[in-house]
């Protein structure tokens, strides 16, 4: 496929923990790596220095526009050892178990996760994923997908709003924001991010709207993953994952968002337990076996450096397991 726009080749993400994340995948030359998440390409390009050419590496994106930006640091030469086996897949990361069966792949060496919004993305001005600017409430990663954010703010139940800011966006005003969104749209439809931004800053208290971080932060985080049905699409992943990964390899998953990391660390604790049974039985009937090892008993975090150069990796959580 040809790239037309000029600005689709770019990039401007930067990469989270990138050599943290690497480092503990233990990749070497010949492994099949699986990024789930491209993104910017920054994981997929150093992966793909560690396996080389005889490795083979299946990269996930639902936004066309980062699987054209990787073709194009492909093609031109922005990806060190290019000549390795690139297979890029423009779906969900959860569709993993069926997109690698396409390829007649079974299972797979060390899988990473970024479950962080993409700077390209944020920058983007036609989806509306930032509250700065002027741009549709759409927030779709998927182009092709049917549900936007407009269409939540304007027909969504107040209830069903109140849970969503609620449940995605840990919202302590999600009471009167979702009033004062179903007040406004009984007189005119929201179709811009300006208009909701003035919706929420009328929905809180000053002292609210004085902190560092904007007051609409959550609203619009917590419309965003209701849109791409992110923690479906996550439960979904992780048991995929643990079905494609071979004996001894790894997992790598970030994430900024507190639900989304409590989802993955109870996830790989339940995992990793062996005997289930009842502390009464005196020896165990369940048989359980561990299905995972996790090598981060603590998330690896950020360290001062790369906080001075990128503020926005104050709340990435490195998890990793092993499949045993």
């Amino acid at each position: 496929m040809e790239i037309e726009n000029w600005k689709l080749m770019q990039t401007i993400h930067k990469t989270v923990l990138l050599n943290e994340t690497i480092n503990a995948l233990n990749l070497t030359p010949g492994l099949i790596v699986v990024d789930a998440t491209l993104g910017g390409g920054g994981h997929s390009r150093l992966v793909a220095k560690k396996i080389g050419k005889i490795g083979k590496l299946i990269a996930f994106d639902q936004d066309q526009d980062a699987i054209n930006r990787f073709k194009a640091q492909i093609k031109s030469g922005g990806v060190e050892n290019a000549e390795t086996d690139v297979l890029l897949v423009n779906k969900n990361f959860s569709t993993l178990k069926d997109s690698l069966i396409l390829f007649g792949i079974s299972q797979v060496d060390a899988i990473i996760a970024d479950l962080g919004i993409s700077s390209d993305q944020l920058a983007d001005t036609d989806r509306g994923i930032s509250f700065t600017g002027n741009a549709p409430l759409d927030m779709r990663m998927n182009m092709q997908s049917q549900l936007t954010a407009e269409v939540v703010v304007n027909e969504y139940s107040q209830q069903e709003i109140i849970r969503i800011l609620r449940q995605y966006g840990d919202e302590q005003y999600a009471q009167s924001i979702a009033q004062k969104i179903v007040n406004f749209r009984s007189g005119q439809r929201i179709t811009r991010t300006p208009q909701l931004v003035a919706i929420v800053e009328s929905a809180v208290p000053g002292s609210y709207k004085r902190k560092k971080i904007n007051c609409a932060t959550k609203t619009f985080q917590a419309l965003r993953m209701e849109v791409n049905k992110e923690l479906e699409s996550l439960r979904s992943f992780l048991f995929q994952a643990i079905e494609v990964l071979r004996p001894g390899g790894r997992l790598a998953i970030i994430a900024f968002h507190s639900g989304e990391d409590v989802l993955i660390k109870h996830w790989f604790r339940e995992n990793a337990r062996g005997c289930i049974c009842p502390p009464q039985f005196p020896q165990c009937r369940c048989e359980n076996k561990p299905k995972l090892k996790i090598i981060t008993r603590k998330p690896i975090v950020a360290g001062e450096d790369e906080l001075a150069e990128n503020p926005r990796a104050r709340s990435a959580k490195l998890r990793v397991v092993e499949k045993m």
